[in-house]
């Protein structure tokens, strides 16, 4: 997070990748650092019991939100 609001901060688009199991975490730390317009990919919890058939899942459900970011500077509206 830390990194993302430093490179926002010089103008350059960032896409921070988050499961949904630390959207609150990520809002918090976020708004402390005061950086209230990044916004982030969230990708659906958990990672680390996935099969590489479903992690690729997890890709192709991020890089629509990320392309999205990168381009307009807002998520991809549902």
């Amino acid at each position: 997070m830390h990194d993302a609001v430093t490179l926002e901060s010089k103008g350059i688009p960032t896409a921070v990748i988050i499961t949904t199991e630390f959207i609150l975490e990520a809002q918090t730390q976020r708004d402390a650092l005061g950086m209230q317009e990044l916004h982030w990919v969230v990708i659906q919890h958990p990672l680390s019991i996935l099969t590489e058939a479903e992690i690729g899942q997890r890709i192709d459900e991020a890089v629509p939100q990320i392309i999205s970011i990168w381009t307009s500077g807002k998520p991809q509206s549902n």
